[in-house]
């Protein structure tokens, strides 16, 4: 299933231009959680994806993973990590998939992401079973202010990476039964209508079930928690010279059966 929410709705997408209001589940992980043959749908609409919310709301945690794209990496001249590194966003910086952005500075960033949404919680979780613990995925944009985050000779991730709506998710959840092998998944990120990012999700050091072993092993994961699982190479501060981002360019980010965000830089 893909879900979204519209007039506050849990929404079932269809395709990209139709669905059907979900009516008997408050929330895309009700919905989830709901036998199919159970749910209740309203009439088949046309929507635009502008009018789509986020899909999940105030999430009580959210975990984003820095350096796990071995090439990423090596652009912004950080060692390979022996762990997961982990750093959080805050969750005021989340947004819906269209978004207008306000830049912070001179060096705002994208950073293109696939995004995992926690359905079963728990600590301790085995990688084997990690994945029945997924809800679902979306595209997410992990924005960076690099002047922020590099600006102590220790890089400080979490504040350049949560301002307001640094932290774009969407369109829609989408469950992992629709996504034949996620390793094959494709990242891209276009700016201006030139593509900066191109990689498969396979490319990932700490797959999917690894991340949420590991973290599980040290908090307890809710239902309803992201996980930004990192970015592979191309981004701005890795271009010589650096590209960043300036008011009035139009930004994509997209997943090849997850969807796009749309976001306009101001």
């Amino acid at each position: 299933m893909k879900i979204g929410v519209r007039r506050g709705l849990p929404f079932l997408v269809t395709d990209d231009q139709h669905g059907q209001a979900v009516l008997n589940a408050a929330t895309v992980l009700e919905t989830v959680q709901t036998p199919v043959n159970q749910l209740q749908l309203g009439d088949v609409t046309r929507f635009d994806q502008a009018d789509l919310g986020l899909p999940v709301h105030a999430p009580g945690q959210i975990f984003a993973v820095g350096m796990n794209y071995q090439d990423h990496s090596a652009e912004i001249h950080i060692d390979l990590p022996k762990t997961p590194s982990i750093f959080t966003k805050f969750s005021s910086s989340l947004a819906p998939s269209v978004v207008t952005v306000a830049a912070h500075g001179p060096r705002t960033d994208w950073e293109t992401e696939l995004v995992v949404v926690i359905g079963d919680g728990g600590r301790d979780i085995p990688v084997a079973s990690a994945l029945d613990h997924v809800a679902g995925v979306m595209v997410g944009e992990d924005l960076s202010d690099r002047e922020v985050q590099f600006e102590n000779d220790n890089p400080q991730f979490s504040m350049g990476k949560s301002f307001q709506n640094y932290a774009p998710v969407g369109p829609w959840l989408t469950t992992l039964d629709e996504v034949a092998n996620l390793d094959q998944e494709v990242i891209t990120t276009i700016v201006n209508g030139a593509t900066k990012q191109s990689a498969p999700l396979g490319q990932m050091i700490f797959k999917v079930p690894d991340l949420i072993h590991y973290l599980s092993t040290i908090v307890a994961l809710e239902p309803g928690d992201l996980i930004f699982t990192g970015t592979p190479s191309g981004t701005g501060v890795g271009h010589q010279p650096p590209l960043f981002l300036k008011p009035g360019d139009q930004l994509t980010g997209s997943i090849t059966h997850l969807g796009t965000l749309k976001m306009t830089i101001q």
